[in-house]
């Protein structure tokens, strides 16, 4: 896929041979010139509405939860809680990493002009992604069924109805990849980060409207809905862009080709979901189901910094590509201190709000969530250490380090998994937040040493301090 010239190539593009200037030159200079600032401005749009719509997710799921710990209590908040956190894992691993390689794969079909390849793919994808969803169901449910005798009987109705949801949301996230990677951000992430909460919550209020019990079930139920409403209605909006942009013709499949180059990605993306929710799994095996909605309740509100982390990584990715594949060492030095610097104070300006709302924040939950206000600040540290290296897992994936990527991904999952393992049954919640703290505080200092290391870049926050 990589365009290589030769010098005198270079030397031919960089400079050209002088020529007498005519209208229509002059008129198509012009033209390229507001074409590329359509693109940026395009590129500005599609980034303010994606803030936009995760910030307006963010409020929404926020408050949806401190309705639904209010409606449900404690006890069952923390069953529903561990039974969505499955089907977060489960959903999310379920397409095989195709979501996520979208992005790098549709645009490559489009630009080289294999148009089968490309109707193969949108339509491929889809049914990779729904099939496997339906199997990774099936495998949970008959798990589930086995062994009964295993998972307490609190949890265990409320999981096998959330093994329902795990094909939708599995085509839900995909799907997200693929407006991604097409430009249609309406279409990616309206349906999962506005759409789906807003009809958990209609859903949860119906019933409470007409007297069903608020219980684990009950929410499982709605989220079931919430699941199906979602991805039909992204699937309609997708299908109605494709019709409207892909001229239809033959379709080509290369479904081996689309998993084998996926892997990577899948194996960041599974430990990073490892890594966010190993906590609540390890607790629901260990300590009741209400001391899990507390630490959820604690953690998800301290996991708000990371909004700042994601934010600042996604608008700089393809701008760090860009820098490094024109080689402009000086501006590619200069743009990751300022990476750095938009990651860490905000991130640090956000921690010490949390931190002084915290308590009240929490009670809004209930009363009794404010006894987990230890575990947000034990978890700060663990953001802020993030945050000093700025956003350098999407540094190095835009650099082309995604196999040392992977493995930091993976030994912090597998870490994150040891200590739970070892510190949930002596400390409760406290272990929870200091294993997920460590494996946060490894990683990141693992992505800083190899940006050292094979890229010459310093991206952590004491650069700041040592440059002045």
């Amino acid at each position: 896929m990589d365009v290589v010239m030769s010098t005198d190539q270079t030397r031919t593009v960089t400079q050209p041979r002088r020529q007498r200037f005519s209208f229509a030159t002059g008129l198509a200079g012009a033209t390229e010139i507001w074409r590329g600032a359509t693109d940026r401005h395009s590129a500005q749009r599609d980034a303010i509405f994606v803030f936009l719509v995760r910030a307006a997710s963010a409020a929404i799921l926020y408050l949806s939860q401190i309705i639904l710990a209010r409606w449900m209590g404690a006890a069952d908040y923390g069953i529903y809680v561990w039974v969505w956190t499955l089907v977060l894992i489960l959903g999310g691993i379920s397409h095989l990493g195709v979501g996520p390689s979208l992005m790098r794969l549709l645009p490559y079909y489009r630009e080289s002009g294999q148009l089968d390849l490309l109707r193969g793919l949108l339509i491929g994808s889809r049914w990779l992604a729904f099939v496997m969803g339906s199997v990774v169901s099936f495998a949970a449910y008959w798990c589930l069924r086995s062994f009964a005798t295993d998972v307490p009987d609190l949890y265990l109705l409320p999981a096998m109805l959330g093994a329902v949801c795990i094909p939708l949301f599995a085509m839900t996230d995909l799907q997200d990849g693929l407006g991604r990677a097409q430009g249609w951000m309406a279409v990616a992430l309206v349906p999962p980060y506005i759409l789906r909460p807003l009809v958990l919550l209609s859903m949860m209020a119906l019933a409470h409207g007409v007297g069903f019990p608020m219980d684990a079930i009950t929410a499982t139920l709605a989220a079931i809905v919430a699941c199906w409403a979602a991805s039909t209605v992204q699937t309609l909006m997708v299908q109605q862009r494709l019709d409207d942009e892909i001229p239809a013709g033959p379709r080509a499949y290369d479904f081996a080709f689309w998993v084998r180059s996926s892997l990577p990605l899948l194996a960041i993306y599974a430990s990073e979901l490892v890594l966010q929710n190993t906590d609540v799994l390890v607790l629901s095996a260990y300590l009741p189901p209400h001391v899990v909605g507390m630490y959820f309740a604690a953690a998800k509100t301290m996991a708000l910094v990371m909004f700042v982390h994601y934010a600042v990584g996604s608008a700089v990715a393809k701008d760090f590509a860009a820098l490094h594949a024109r080689g402009d060492r000086a501006a590619l030095v200069a743009y990751a201190r300022d990476a750095v610097t938009w990651t860490f104070w905000p991130s640090l300006a956000a921690t010490a709000a949390l931190l002084v709302l915290g308590e009240p924040l929490l009670w809004l939950f209930s009363p009794a969530f404010t006894e987990a206000y230890p575990v947000m600040v034990v978890l700060a540290a663990g953001f802020l250490f993030r945050a000093s290296v700025g956003p350098a897992e999407f540094v190095l994936n835009a650099l082309g380090e995604q196999k040392a990527c992977a493995a930091v991904a993976a030994t912090a999952a597998v870490l994150d998994i040891g200590l739970n393992l070892v510190l949930v049954p002596m400390f409760g919640m406290i272990g929870a937040a200091i294993a997920t703290t460590a494996a946060l505080a490894t990683a990141a200092t693992r992505y800083a040493i190899i940006a050292r290391r094979r890229l010459g870049l310093d991206l952590t926050i004491l650069q700041v301090f040592r440059r002045g």
